[in-house]
């Protein structure tokens, strides 16, 4: 199963499934409802047998598409078909599905038994406690290039399947990692102060200077928010706490994240910046799918260099850590509100500062009303998750119109 199929962890998925016919075979396809036709065109190029759309309202549209394609997969409509899409028969669900969305198909396809490869981060994010209480150990594969380097760089190979001599390729014991090391490119206002950040414009943050990818990510690599749900998601993953999970800024994207050990080792995971890897290692682990990008040059020369963060000009990472440690709803009034503030900067009623700064309001207060309520996070339900959501976004837009 490919969620968010025409976006672009999607469209790469699909292009490795069809460079690998005898290995994959997709079942189904979702997406929610903005390229129609090229969902449609998808699903016939593939055989795909169920297709979803989000918005349920496209549901006709995408019937009437998909028989124009010679298409006869069954549809189905809304968040609830494509959850269910999500936990249908297959071997691996690839949830690219951008945003707070993808949730309910992260829990379906886990509660269904199905490898999930998860391309979503928020869906972890948000609802952190609700995906761990029904994730078995390895049920999830990290297609984040952070992510999935970082799981890399903890080999573990069984002592009966070692074919070299040299010993040291089992599992490190969890005590034996120091700090894990997630990298940043620096965005396209690397080495900017805030000061010199109040006049960029949307065109100037979608220019990422090593990453293609969907205007919300691409905005929240400008603003270093995508690092932070990083960090909280390598807390969720790796059960590392957050003082020992440190982002260092390398321009050129080809470490991709890193693991410092005790005895003062580090390994880190490079290649080009690519996320084919990432997600033909999703689709197929444990093992590898040959060819699926091209790897690293070594016969020129080349610099890799890394820089700190600078917390100042970008604060999203150090909110990112007190809001992972806080728990609870508050991951997701973060993402919420930050979605909220990203749109009306994308729509050109908001400067690229007030960003964060609209986001830092909004967790404040949320944060204020929960240490006066005394409510718990423990027991959390996806209510609770999508009440937050749904506050976070109904305040940010106070904020960010002026009303509050």
């Amino acid at each position: 199963m490919i969620l968010g199929s025409t976006g672009s962890i999607g469209t790469q998925a699909i292009d490795i499934v069809q460079r690998n016919p005898d290995r994959f075979r997709v079942v189904g396809l979702a997406a929610g409802g903005g390229r129609i036709d090229l969902l449609a065109k998808q699903a016939a190029e593939l055989g795909a047998r169920l297709v979803a759309v989000a918005d349920a309202d496209r549901a006709p549209e995408l019937a009437r598409a998909l028989a124009e394609h010679g298409s006869a997969a069954t549809v189905l409509a809304g968040a609830e078909g494509v959850a269910e899409l999500a936990g249908a028969e297959c071997d691996v669900v690839l949830n690219g599905i951008t945003g707070a969305l993808g949730l309910e198909s992260t829990l379906a396809a886990l509660r269904a038994g199905r490898t999930l490869a998860l391309a979503n981060k928020e869906s972890l994010i948000i609802g952190g406690p609700l995906v761990r209480a029904v994730a078995a150990p390895g049920q999830i594969v990290p297609v984040d290039s952070e992510h999935y380097a970082i799981a890399q760089c903890f080999p573990h190979v069984p002592e009966d399947e070692l074919t070299s001599l040299a010993q040291g390729h089992t599992h490190a014991r969890r005590d034996e990692v120091r700090r894990l090391v997630v990298t940043a490119s620096g965005g396209p206002f690397r080495g900017r102060g805030r000061g010199e950040l109040e006049a960029v414009t949307p065109e100037d943050a979608l220019n990422h200077p090593t990453w293609s990818m969907g205007p919300v990510i691409t905005v929240n690599s400008a603003t270093l928010v995508n690092k932070g749900l990083e960090v909280i998601e390598a807390n969720l993953l790796f059960d590392v706490p957050f003082e020992r999970i440190d982002v260092v800024v390398h321009p050129q994207s080809i470490v991709h994240s890193m693991v410092e050990y005790v005895d003062g080792s580090t390994i880190a995971k490079a290649s080009p910046p690519s996320m084919m890897i990432p997600i033909a290692y999703g689709l197929g682990a444990p093992g590898r799918v040959p060819d699926a990008a091209p790897g690293l040059d070594f016969t020129r020369a080349q610099e890799w260099t890394f820089e700190p963060l600078d917390h100042d000009a970008f604060p999203a990472v150090r909110l990112a850590g007190e809001v992972g440690a806080a728990g609870g709803t508050a991951p997701a009034v973060y993402n919420a509100a930050n979605e909220e503030a990203v749109d009306a900067f994308l729509r050109g009623n908001l400067a690229f500062p007030a960003i964060m700064d609209t986001v830092s309001r909004v967790v404040s207060e949320h944060q204020r009303s929960e240490r006066s309520s005394g409510a718990p996070s423990a027991d959390l339900t996806l209510d609770d998750v999508y009440a937050a959501d749904a506050w976070a976004r109904a305040r940010a837009r106070e904020l960010l119109t002026g009303r509050a």
